[in-house]
């Protein structure tokens, strides 16, 4: 009797350990746990609502892996992150143009990434329209990431890490683009940027200092008509007066409609993390906040496709500067910047 009894449970002490075993290979056992993608309070309702992409921690974990990995990249050199550093609001800071593969320079500016949710389209000029495709553009493009996605797919399929994780996020299935893509895409549609100081205030729980309080207003006056609250920006495309470069000659959204109407038309950038995100313009022609608004104060070309809103310049005293930048710097998301959660795993 007792020989039966030992016998019961070495079968199953040795049943559990074979669940643990493959709980340990497949990443864990059971569904992927569901992530919450939370409209912060006076946000409008995002443009991208997750639909056929329900958002896990799992699949979150595993588009930030494929996000800091250089192998997308040619030579490795390349990941998402080069150009979308989250201590610059994931953008690319102090270079004008970010670097690609080959020593090579890109075209333009890389925007931050954050509240891309609520993008109806993506990059300066609009050319795409669904953030679930976006990767694709940079990883292809020879002067950024220079690869193929059959390369990557390949790479990621030969990865036992990443095996496990397909599955842990996915199930069952094949590592192809159409999950790699989802993967990126609950991860960048999570970073969200909402806690400024400007955000406190709203919230009453800080309270501006009056050269900030004066900027505000004067934002509210001369600036909210394009950047408008709470994402300081409309998602339009305009010709804010900026001369051609003669090199690069960038005619701005009308390289994808072909209409000349829409002739050096640029996505209006957020202002959100304006001050951690320089250089500023599609170019990144700017240094400076103060230089940006200098040009809108003496410096736009009035062509025919010109905004009406800026055509006529932007009256702007050296005193309503001071204060409208003493406000801009209210939109600095810290919390966001420092955010271990979107950081590198080390």
């Amino acid at each position: 009797m007792k020989r039966s009894i030992l016998y019961i449970l070495s079968l199953l002490f040795a049943g559990l350990f074979a669940v643990e075993s493959c709980k340990k290979q497949d990443g864990g056992s059971g569904a992927p746990t569901p992530l919450t993608f939370t409209v912060p309070d006076g946000f409008p309702a995002p443009v991208y609502t997750f639909e056929n992409n329900t958002p896990t921690e799992q699949g979150f974990q595993l588009g930030k892996k494929l996000f800091y990995d250089g192998r997308l990249s040619k030579d490795g050199n390349f990941p998402c992150a080069s150009c979308h550093q989250q201590f610059a609001a994931f953008a690319t800071l102090d270079h004008p143009l970010s670097h690609g593969f080959d020593n090579q320079f890109t075209t333009r500016n890389a925007p931050g990434l954050f509240n891309i949710a609520w993008m109806k389209t993506l990059h300066w000029d609009g050319g795409i329209n669904h953030i679930e495709v976006q990767p694709l553009a940079p990883l292809e493009a020879t002067n950024e990431m220079a690869e193929t996605i059959d390369n990557v797919i390949a790479k990621l399929k030969a990865d036992a890490t990443y095996r496990q994780m397909f599955k842990a996020a996915f199930g069952e299935g094949e590592i192809d683009s159409q999950r790699m893509l989802k993967a990126l895409a609950q991860f960048v549609a999570m970073i969200v940027s909402n806690d400024s100081k400007y955000d406190r205030v709203k919230k009453g729980q800080a309270t501006f200092t009056i050269a900030e309080e004066s900027g505000y207003k004067i934002f509210q006056a001369k600036c909210a008509s394009c950047h408008t609250e709470p994402l300081f920006t409309d998602d339009s495309f305009r010709n804010t007066g900026l001369a051609l470069d003669d090199v690069l000659k960038d005619y701005g959204r009308m390289r994808i409609t072909g209409d000349p109407a829409d002739s050096l038309k640029f996505k209006v950038p957020s202002l959100r993390n304006v001050f951690a995100t320089f250089p500023y313009g599609h170019d990144g022609r700017f240094y400076s906040v103060g230089a940006v608004i200098d040009h809108y104060r003496s410096s736009v070309i009035n062509s025919a496709t010109t905004d009406p809103l800026v055509k006529n310049k932007i009256p702007i005293s050296d005193y309503e500067k001071l204060d409208l930048l003493s406000f801009l710097e209210t939109l600095t998301d810290s919390t966001l910047i420092n955010n271990t959660r979107f950081a590198a795993n080390e």
